[in-house]
């Protein structure tokens, strides 16, 4: 079978009238114009790349989620107030509670939700910060970002919705303070007015501008970034120029497991880790928890002379991660048959990494891990060959700041009133995350929040 390519809509369809905009075609954006369509909407999706789906294609491990029927399967008992907890725990107590308790007590909803469209998350991981396994995924192993974009464009396919590529959007209209539409640039250069009665910005973050990151956190700008090209914050400026407030821009986080060896970075999702491996310095110690918080990871790889590590698997822990083919395909995974052989590959003490996989596979049968208590991601030790090492840095990889927003997504000024008419979900919006996000979540808050703005969006228009 081909690979499903989706067709953008030509751009001579364009018409100048919609119920709802959506500029964007992430997976926030695409929930956006599925439950908009659902409730009876006309939207229209307007992306300014030639690629669709943005930085949700580059999601690997997962969508958090509590008290779902994937979990009771799996005999995992959660709650959504434990599911709170360690999130705000994890951004440093800094979320927005209004934001996080509509997050999580919504999402397992929205699992249930893509069940009911046949997109079936039926297994389970654990990222870094959380204490139960709630990050689903489906059980093909396929990197979650890619499967729910291709998804949710065949719905889009099937309900005819328009989505153009190659538009940009570059100022939003108003008349009596109130959203009309949006002013956009053709890929012709031909320049017109789109109208419609609510506008959703699902414009993802600004994790490739290092303007915006450099104005904000300056320490940061020596850093690569694991963003796609266009996640340049284009979203912030649109709102602030439509009255919004911004939140939480200094909060950026650098994700600890990229490689970075070549031209591009590639992010190592937290799901590898997750489901066993171990991360080693070029001394073949373990130095953390590796399924501590990115903020915490990320200081200790920085606290070490070569600011990097390799992250230590073996085909037990590859078999439950399916993008680590992807990894092996593209030249980042190195090979070993013994311990010796990975050792030798990747110039670390062979007797120190014996050493260390001993130690660990110890802590994994006892479930006690006494060097730096770690309680997570131990299912399977490393004791078995082949053996697979990864070369990691941190990066640039999430932006938690962003506009001014309530629980139902609608945009807020400065002084915390409406503009009335905007709406916007995803990375774009600021203060779910506080000062650290959580593996897994980011996807959640796509599905989470883009259903929320097509279902606020109909009221809106309804209310009218």
């Amino acid at each position: 079978m081909g690979k499903y390519v989706f067709q953008p809509t030509n751009v001579d369809k364009l018409k100048a009238d919609y119920d709802v905009i959506i500029v964007g075609s992430g997976s926030t954006g695409l929930v956006t114009a599925i439950q908009a369509y659902e409730l009876g909407l006309k939207p229209v999706i307007l992306e300014k790349m030639d690629k669709l789906g943005g930085n949700s294609t580059r999601a690997s491990s997962g969508m958090n989620a509590a008290e779902t029927e994937t979990q009771l399967k799996h005999h995992i008992i959660d709650s959504f107030k434990a599911f709170y907890n360690d999130t705000f725990i994890g951004g440093d107590k800094q979320n927005n509670s209004e934001m996080l308790d509509y997050f999580t007590s919504h999402s397992a909803l929205s699992v249930d939700w893509l069940a009911d469209h046949g997109i079936d998350l039926d297994d389970l991981t654990i990222t870094g910060g959380m204490h139960t396994k709630r990050t689903h995924r489906p059980s093909s192993g396929a990197p979650i970002g890619a499967f729910l974009v291709t998804n949710f464009l065949k719905i889009i396919e099937k309900d005819e919705i328009p989505v153009f590529n190659n538009i940009d959007v570059d100022k939003i209209l108003k008349v009596d303070n109130k959203v009309t539409g949006v002013h956009v640039k053709l890929s012709d250069g031909t320049r017109k007015d789109i109208h419609a009665k609510a506008v959703v910005l699902a414009t993802g973050g600004f994790g490739a501008s290092k303007e915006i990151i450099g104005k904000y956190r300056s320490d940061l700008t020596h850093y690569r970034t694991t963003n796609q090209p266009g996640a340049t914050g284009d979203g912030l400026k649109l709102a602030t120029d439509a009255g919004a407030g911004l939140v939480d821009m200094d909060k950026i986080q650098v994700h600890p497991t990229v490689q970075q060896d070549n031209d591009h970075a590639f992010l190592i999702g937290e799901a590898v880790r997750g489901e066993g491996a171990i991360l080693v310095d070029q001394r073949g110690h373990r130095f953390v928890n590796e399924l501590d918080t990115r903020k915490n990871v990320t200081a200790a790889i920085n606290q070490l002379p070569e600011q990097s590590a390799y992250l230590i698997l073996n085909q037990g822990i590859r078999n439950h991660v399916g993008a680590i083919n992807f990894y092996d395909s593209i030249g980042l995974v190195i090979h070993g048959d013994s311990i010796s052989d990975l050792a030798k590959n990747v110039n670390v003490d062979a007797d120190e990494l014996i050493s260390t996989l001993d130690k660990w596979n110890q802590a994994v049968n006892v479930k006690h891990d006494a060097e730096f208590n770690r309680t997570t991601g131990m299912d399977r030790d490393i004791s078995a060959g082949p053996y697979f090492a990864i070369h990691i840095a941190p990066a640039v990889h999430y932006t938690m700041g962003g506009i001014k927003v309530n629980a139902k997504t609608q945009v807020l000024n400065a002084d915390n009133q409406l503009v009335q008419g905007l709406f916007a979900g995803g990375e774009v919006a600021g203060g779910l995350h506080g000062d650290n996000r959580i593996g897994g979540n980011s996807i959640a808050e796509t599905v989470i929040f883009g259903r929320q703005a097509g279902q606020q969006v109909f009221k809106y228009i309804e209310d009218k």
